[in-house]
């Protein structure tokens, strides 16, 4: 029997999908459930399962726009396995030895020089100047560079003198161009401005030193940054509702839930995940819920699901060393807090000058609904609990909010 295998649906609002790599090639016996493609929607990287087992006949290319719904591939669940010693029954095949032609008796010529051959110690000259002799024009005999040629030659500054000029073209994929195009749209449709502070991170490098061991033994997952700033975006955000509001339509819609999407590189290029109710978890949820999306990301099964919705985002181009950066709104969501790395910095604290480790932050917002004040609000209440992460974050009771 010949079994059609068309595009599943992905999601919600996805009408077509791009064969981003078939796993498997032309006439290839697949089993039940094996990957055999990978799929590229506009918000994922999506494997797409064998339905059947049997020899398959691939019916699309790499790099076609599919729509769900269509035919793929076919696979006759008819055909036998093959047997697995096949290869031991292949002929050998031998070739006769090559005969080498006897080489051909030398003809002496009179010795030419075509134009732009250099003499040995021209070639030496433009070596040192990184020039090409087929670019000078030589006043030799037939048209021979001399040194004296080489010695005048003078490198243009905008002319390519022998070294790699060349491009190369690949086709973006579905999930790029579509990142692309959100890019461009929450530029050119939202009111973006940034606003900028800087937070000592001493009190959280105290309390990662002291109990990160105990967190980890205790619970599987590390004591990281994101949990912090998760939990004191989460407090930011009940203090100023509007920031987590996006406009729909006329109207400002409000979430009494956070919703954090969180900027991860996976192998496809950014995704972004959410943290479902970060307003109901603890330290341990949060980082258990990072390192869970963040694994299904990198192994290109997170999912359309996965990766819908979110009311707030929180970037970290810290990891890739970034010091100061405007991150861009993730549409329709209004806000986004970007991370930078840590540098230890000379800062004053009570008329002394002391070293800190510093973080820089940024809060790009939608001004079409969030005010100066508020962001500028928002983002000290970030600062705040992160410098106070004890009081604000932990209710002074530290053993109790990291549940150890």
């Amino acid at each position: 029997m010949i079994l059609e295998m068309k595009v599943p649906s992905p999601g919600e609002s996805i009408t077509e999908v791009e064969i981003a790599e078939w796993l498997v090639q032309d006439g290839d016996y697949v089993e039940k459930d094996q990957a055999i493609a990978e799929v590229d929607s506009d918000k994922a990287t999506l494997e797409l399962p064998a339905e059947a087992s049997g020899t398959i006949t691939l019916k699309a290319e790499e790099g076609d726009a599919v729509a769900v719904g269509q035919v793929v591939c076919l696979i006759d669940t008819s055909a036998e396995k093959p047997d697995g010693d096949a290869s031991e029954k292949t002929e050998v095949k031998t070739e006769a030895p090559k005969v080498e032609e006897a080489p051909k008796p030398v003809v002496s010529e009179a010795k030419t020089y075509a134009t732009g051959t250099a003499s040995p110690a021209a070639k030496k000259i433009l070596a040192e100047k990184g020039m090409d002799a087929s670019t000078i024009s030589g006043t030799g005999k037939d048209g021979r560079v001399t040194k004296e040629d080489a010695v005048k030659a003078v490198p243009s500054m905008g002319t390519p003198t022998g070294g790699n000029r060349g491009t190369s073209r690949s086709k973006m994929s579905m999930l790029r161009r579509k990142v692309a195009e959100r890019l461009v749209e929450a530029k050119n449709t939202t009111a973006m401005l940034t606003t900028f502070n800087e937070v000592d991170m001493s009190p959280i490098f105290a309390l990662r030193k002291e109990y990160k061991e105990t967190f980890k033994a205790k619970h599987g997952v590390g004591l990281g940054f994101m949990s912090f700033f998760t939990l004191a975006v989460v407090r930011a955000l009940k203090m100023y509702p509007a920031v987590n509001s996006m406009i729909d339509g006329k109207e400002m819609l409000s979430y009494d839930f956070v919703d954090v999407s969180i900027a991860v590189s996976g192998p496809k290029g950014l995704m972004v995940p959410v943290i479902r109710n970060a307003e109901n978890l603890s330290f341990r949820g949060v980082e258990a819920e990072v390192k869970r999306l963040a694994l299904r990301a990198r192994d290109g099964k997170i999912t359309v699901d996965e990766m819908t919705g979110g009311t707030f985002t929180i970037s970290n181009g810290g990891v890739f060393g970034s010091m100061l950066s405007t991150p861009i709104i993730n549409p329709p969501q209004s806000g986004i807090l970007g991370m930078h790395n840590i540098v230890e910095r000379p800062v004053a604290i009570d008329g002394q000058v002391v070293i800190r480790p510093i973080m820089y932050v940024a809060l790009s917002y939608d001004h079409r609904i969030i005010d100066g004040k508020e962001s500028v609000g928002f983002l000290v209440a970030v600062k705040e609990a992160l410098e106070n992460p004890t009081e604000l974050l932990m209710n002074d009771d530290i053993k109790k909010a990291l549940e150890l």
